[in-house]
């Protein structure tokens, strides 16, 4: 019985004794990520903004103006209501027109 209390108390001091080490261990790998993360500037995600999204619906032949919006467009034909949404759209974002 001694023989086996002894033996299950040396167990839980290398049990306690690797789970120290693997804590040690943990933290230093966090703090390494951490300076790998922070060194690294954050990945560029590619939105489309508000004025690509209008163009590319003007673009396909609607109207993106507030008196025809949704509807179809002569694709020979501009709105001037919707290339003024779309240019000032533009000014106020400080994008430079592309010549439309």
């Amino acid at each position: 019985m001694a023989k086996t209390i002894a033996s299950l108390e040396n167990d839980i001091l290398e049990t306690l004794k690797e789970n120290t080490e693997l804590k040690v261990e943990n933290q230093l790998l966090h703090e390494k990520l951490d300076k790998l993360t922070t060194n690294q500037p954050a990945p560029e995600t590619k939105t489309q903004s508000g004025l690509e999204s209008l163009r590319k619906i003007y673009d396909s032949g609607y109207h993106i103006c507030n008196m025809y919006y949704g509807s179809h467009r002569d694709p020979n034909a501009d709105c001037m209501f919707c290339l003024d949404i779309l240019d000032n759209f533009g000014e106020k974002k400080g994008i430079k027109k592309d010549g439309r």
